[in-house]
């Protein structure tokens, strides 16, 4: 005993003091960047108990039990009661504190209080226990959902990737409800037997499948079509596309359109499913058997090829879904944002005849009003903003929304055009018979940070002012959540332009400003500050705050430089293509929302070729041939490879329209898949960790969400956020849900697409699992 407690001493003599001279020197090096002066103090005294416990001084145990105490004063003061940000700061500090009091540790330090050691570690521990449970994780700021009497509008289907073409996501069922969405139940599964593209890496399960015709319509690996049956999920038919390979970088399908004819307008598939390859071209193909329609373009496809001159491998492919309007079928198209300025395909937006394939119009950002096919010989304009995420329309009026991208490349704007200067990361909305631009809004000025409009633009009828005014919501990857009338894209909300930072490439022509919305709070929140550093233990989070205070940060819109830089919200968002939900009869948004800093930093290519990637997931090279840069783009993290920002890092929201305030927000997925190096910590305590997707809402007053890297698909009450229910799934359900009712059984389905991202840690799979009640 006597031998283990010497061991145990030595051991924790030798911990303490290195722990001590790293604090000591870290926080030196923090204190000089003027950061806090703790890490510091915390390690001269952290070394002083280590010398005082080798000496088997007395002194030692007060020693440490006030470093404890002392910790726990700042730790609160500087963070409040936030459990997550409490744990760097403390953990590691009571898990040392603990070996203080090993019985045969006391018995060779001669005069030793316990208490002195004791009290400051179950003073720590509860501190943190209560900070988690008071988090609110389960508390309820609001009243829960009552039940709406809502007539069926729209039916029991899920007929479009959005649920309509105003993309509200809104369901008015009310089978699940608040009460009984506990009881769900898996109902029946669908594995996809399409093996994943090899140079993906992963399966490409993001799609949202439709509801109509008493089957399930949804694309799967390497753009196959299924139909399935809406009971079993049983496969009715398949069509293989047999796609072009060659050259192709990504297959990412995220929904089919769903065309039906005016009845007695066509004898031949009157019921059609369309939707664009990640080889260039727009299919058709018959809803009832699954052949193609012979009458569409060449035999069921038409050639989106066609007019955009010399394609580079992996710069263009088509990934989100069609939208039909009026008969017309609106396509873009994902345009590589990371290769030359100077080869890259145009950006342009084509409407289709729905019926025959033939080309009515095509929006040419750089052309002067709509055109037709280009002359042979010619082509339309290249490195134009591209738009590839889905759209939304306003058939009544004839608009359809289209939420654009950049011109490429992302992070180096020197040679970009007045049209691109003019239509960047926009909404711009467009006459849906003509390809006429009627009105434009541009979310971000000059874009030098990949902030194009990932997320589909809501339209809602909004009451203002005593008047019912047709809006559009426009959630960006900024966070800001602009709401526009879209009849003519004007502002509802004031929209600010705010001086934004200057310190970039001397040759670059930099945005003075950037607009803000006085609307809907910032999904984005406060400005990151050295506090909100974070780390698994002291020592990393000390790494973070330096590494912070080192970094060129001053708040958004941190210009690309030769310098390293900060920049949050990064790429990925606040709001991406999963969009916001809106809830018609309660008049509620919930929006899921990603709080990740990224940095970035220009290199000379001769850098770049020296840069291997493999294995690294949180790193991006954009190569920005022909410019004098490329780009380096780096998730910041800690030497233990977790976030250097403290979580949580997804969120999920819920706003009052009318009002545009914030009714509830909660943290989305636990840490139960997440931990340093990559491993699982297997805790199931809310975290709000990594997502890729979005939400739905039903008249139920249930919010359906999976997206998040904890691999779980849930049910919240939407008047409060509380968790009413959740399942495993087998990958992270990197898609948005959808629901429907049966028309065979009554039953009502939630239906997600579980496959995995390749930008999130874990598994890939090929599932679709369906949930309904006993």
């Amino acid at each position: 005993m006597n031998n283990s407690g010497g061991l145990v001493q030595r051991l924790l003599t030798v911990v303490l003091s290195l722990l001590g001279i790293a604090l000591g020197a870290g926080g030196w090096f923090l204190y000089q960047a003027g950061g806090s002066p703790y890490y510091l103090a915390a390690g001269a005294v952290t070394l002083l108990a280590g010398v005082a416990l080798g000496l088997r001084w007395p002194s030692a145990v007060r020693l440490y039990g006030l470093l404890l105490l002392g910790t726990l004063g700042w730790s609160v003061w500087e963070v409040g009661l936030d459990g997550w940000a409490l744990v760097p700061r403390l953990f590691m500090f009571c898990v040392l504190g603990l070996l203080f009091i090993f019985p045969s540790v006391l018995r060779s330090i001669r005069g030793a209080s316990l208490a002195w050691v004791f009290l400051p570690v179950i003073a720590s521990l509860g501190t943190m226990a209560y900070a988690f449970y008071m988090a609110g994780w389960t508390g309820d700021s609001q009243p829960p959902a009552e039940q709406l009497d809502v007539k069926a509008a729209g039916g029991n289907d899920w007929p479009v990737w959005g649920r309509n073409l105003a993309g509200d996501r809104y369901s008015p069922l009310q089978q699940i409800d608040t009460y009984n969405a506990d009881k769900l139940r898996l109902a029946w599964m669908y594995r996809s037997d399409v093996p994943a593209f090899d140079s993906f890496g992963a399966h490409s399960f993001e799609a949202t499948p439709l509801a109509a015709d008493g089957r399930l319509y949804m694309c799967v690996d390497r753009n196959v079509l299924v139909a399935l049956d809406q009971d079993s999920g049983r496969e009715i038919w398949r069509y293989d596309p047999h796609l072009n390979l060659d050259g192709v970088f990504v297959t990412t399908c995220r929904g089919v359109a769903r065309y039906e004819a005016p009845a007695g307008t066509l004898q031949v598939c009157p019921r059609r499913i369309l939707y664009g390859t990640a080889d260039g071209r727009l299919l058709a193909v018959n809803a009832d058997t699954g052949k193609p329609c012979e009458g569409f373009g060449d035999k069921g496809a038409v050639d989106m090829r066609l007019g955009m001159g010399p394609i580079p491998p992996g710069a263009l492919a088509v990934t989100s879904p069609p939208t039909v309007v009026n008969g017309i079928a609106v396509i873009g198209q994902f345009v590589s944002d990371y290769l030359s300025f100077f080869d890259t395909p145009s950006g342009v937006i084509r409407g289709y005849d729905a019926e025959t394939g033939e080309l009515r119009w095509a929006w040419d950002a750089a052309y002067p009003g709509p055109r037709g096919l280009p002359p042979e010989g010619e082509s339309y304009s290249p490195d134009t903003p591209n738009a590839w995420s889905v759209f939304s329309a306003d058939a009544e009026r004839g608009l359809v929304f289209i939420p654009t991208g950049n011109s490429p490349p992302d992070y180096y704007g020197i040679h970009r055009s007045a049209a691109s200067e003019r239509f960047s990361s926009s909404v711009v909305a467009l006459d849906a018979a003509t390809g006429a631009v009627r009105w434009s809004f541009q979310t971000t000025h000059h874009d030098l940070w990949d902030y194009d409009v990932a997320s589909q633009p809501v339209a809602v009828d909004i009451q203002q002012a005593g008047d019912m005014l047709p809006a559009l919501i426009v959630p960006t990857k900024r966070g800001q959540l602009f709401l526009l009338d879209r009849r003519d894209g004007k502002p509802i909300d004031p929209v600010e332009e705010r001086p934004v930072p200057q310190h970039g490439l001397p040759e670059e022509k930099l945005a003075k400003t950037q607009p803000y919305t006085t609307g809907f709070p910032s999904l984005a929140g406060p400005h990151l500050r050295e506090q909100d550093m974070w780390g698994m233990t002291p020592l990393d989070q000390l790494w973070c705050r330096v590494r912070f205070k080192k970094l060129r940060y001053e708040g958004d819109f941190n210009p690309p430089g030769t310098d390293m830089s900060l920049n949050y919200p990064g790429a990925a968002g606040g709001s991406n293509w999963g969009s916001v939900s809106v809830d018609l009869g309660r008049g509620i948004m919930v929006a899921s929302s990603l709080h990740m800093a990224e940095t970035g930093q220009m290199i000379s290519h001769e850098e770049a070729a020296k840069i291997n990637l493999t294995g690294k997931k949180d790193t991006l090279l954009y190569p920005q041939e022909k410019v004098p840069y490329a780009f380096l783009r780096k998730v910041f993290l800690s030497p233990l490879g977790v976030p250097c920002q403290q979580p949580p890092y997804g969120r999920i929201s819920a706003f009052d329209i009318g009002s545009r305030e914030l009714l509830w927000s909660k943290p989305l997925g636990t840490a139960e898949h997440s931990g340093p190096f990559g491993l699982e910590t297997r805790l199931p305590i809310p975290m709000g960790v990594p997502y890729k997707g979005g939400a739905i809402v039903t008249a139920g007053g249930v919010v359906f969400v999976a997206a998040a890297q904890d691999r779980r698909l849930r049910a919240l009450d939407i008047g409060n956020g509380r968790e009413l229910w959740s399942a495993s799934l087998p990958a992270v359900g990197a898609a948005t849900p959808m629901t429907y009712i049966s028309e065979k059984t009554g039953r009502q389905y939630v239906v997600i697409a579980a496959g995995g991202h390749p930008g999130i840690p874990g598994p890939s799979a090929s599932d679709v699992m369906a949930y309904a009640l006993p």
